[in-house]
């Protein structure tokens, strides 16, 4: 089974699929190339699908650029970073003399995921080496091999240290029921085994920091967001509204998520670090409702109710990942927007004491509520809608949790049926409505 800190991800904006991964990439094949111990004197770069049509305002070109000098999302320091790359973007050339070469390929179709890069080493005109890859949402990337291995059905279970492997909500709740735990329990053994608890612990409270750090960033910080739409940041403003005379009409609450939910969505829009939950594009829902349901009066985060929400929010976001997608390119922003709002939906039902089966609920209505949401990028910046689209999200994502907490009983759809649907609705969507910016608000708002 993946593990949900391969779901929550430490990175840099404004795209975990058109920035995260593409950096990945290319530092993975500046490693291939060490390894075959190639000397190419030229490496292109072919981006295709989603990727060329909105890679220039997603930063997919420079991140790639990024990835061929050594630097990782995880650990890149940006000063360094942005030195190295005006010194390649000047002469061309990487430091140990290899020509680089973008190319933007919006002919040739995609084969196996609308974000795909081909990386080409050549010397003398000839190639030594080619390989394809895809960015798949969420940082997660692949090689062509990778992506062309049949899936099996029973792939969570072959091989599997996990204790308790599961495929589906179904089983998830099974296992719920049977070792008489809640979610959070059975995500944190499930992780037992793939490295000391204590590692894992402390892994996700550095997601957790990094959260809220994403938050006061965004809070202090003003101006204008890079890019032709010239979009103001609005986080801090309302912030200062909220802090210097607090409101006490019932709203409220709506502010303050909103308030943390673009706080991160504009730092995300700058190229700051966040962590993708589960996107870099929907990175700001759940770091909302955490801010507002997790923290003490003193500032403070509440651990033990933070490491619930995460492990119980990443639980859910396995499934999305393993029975559908959360890459805006394949499912559109309902893969994005949609799936953190899950995510955030049953973890704060978890919080807020809920049942294995109301956590679900309030997956599943969180999700319900988000089918068929298109991903069109104004510019193909992630700004309009994406920030404002993250504040919506996170004030669906608390309904959900409320409407679950007093539902009656079971509800009709399962959170799998759901899951399904979005999958479905994904492939059936338009190309248009999936991070091409060739439909939507895309065409119909004019750039300024």
């Amino acid at each position: 089974m993946l593990s949900v800190l391969d779901i929550f991800r430490i990175g840099v904006g404004p795209s975990s699929s058109h920035t995260v991964g593409p950096m990945r990439i290319a530092a993975r094949y500046r490693k291939r190339l060490t390894k075959k111990a190639l000397s190419p004197d030229q490496i292109e770069i072919v981006f295709r699908g989603s990727l060329a049509f909105t890679g220039d305002g997603h930063g997919t070109f420079r991140a790639a650029k990024l990835g061929l000098l050594g630097f990782v999302p995880e650990t890149i320091e940006m000063a360094k970073a942005e030195t190295a790359l005006a010194q390649l973007n000047e002469t061309g050339r990487l430091p140990n003399g290899s020509e680089v070469i973008v190319t933007v390929d919006y002919d040739t179709p995609t084969r196996l995921h609308p974000n795909e890069m081909v990386m080409i080493a050549r010397c003398d005109g000839e190639t030594l080496d080619s390989r394809t890859y895809y960015s798949t949402g969420g940082g997660f990337i692949a090689s062509h091999a990778q992506l062309s291995r049949p899936v099996r059905d029973d792939l969570v279970r072959v091989g599997d240290a996990s204790p308790h492997p599961f495929g589906s909500a179904e089983e998830l709740l099974d296992i719920c029921a049977r070792e008489a735990l809640p979610i959070a329990q059975i995500i944190l053994a499930n992780e037992d085994a793939k490295r000391p608890r204590a590692k894992t612990l402390a892994r996700i409270d550095q997601v957790a920091a990094v959260m809220m750090q994403s938050v006061d960033r965004g809070l202090a910080a003003s101006g204008l967001l890079p890019g032709s739409l010239k979009v103001q940041r609005r986080a801090s403003k309302l912030w200062q509204k909220l802090t210097s005379a607090p409101p006490n009409e019932r709203e409220a609450l709506f502010d303050w998520l909103n308030v943390y939910a673009m706080a991160v969505n504009e730092e995300n829009a700058a190229g700051g670090q966040v962590v993708t939950a589960p996107t870099n594009g929907a990175a700001g829902i759940i770091p909302s409702i955490i801010r507002h349901y997790c923290h003490d009066e003193d500032g403070s985060l509440q651990v033990e109710q933070t490491r619930r929400f995460l492990l119980t929010a990443g639980g859910i976001g396995l499934l999305y990942k393993q029975r559908a997608s959360i890459s805006g390119a394949e499912m559109g922003c309902q893969g994005e927007v949609g799936v953190a709002c899950s995510m955030a939906a049953g973890g704060l039902c978890a919080v807020w004491g809920g049942s294995p089966e109301q956590v679900a609920s309030a997956a599943e209505i969180g999700m319900e509520h988000n089918l068929g949401l298109t991903c069109d990028p104004v510019g193909g910046l992630v700004q309009i809608p994406c920030i404002e689209r993250n504040a919506i999200g996170a004030v669906k994502a608390a309904n959900a949790a409320r409407l679950a907490l007093h539902a009656p009983g079971q509800m009709i759809v399962s959170l799998d049926a759901v899951i399904e649907t979005m999958r479905q609705t994904g492939l059936d969507m338009s190309s248009k409505y999936k991070e091409t910016s060739q439909g939507g608000l895309a065409v119909n708002v004019i750039e300024c």
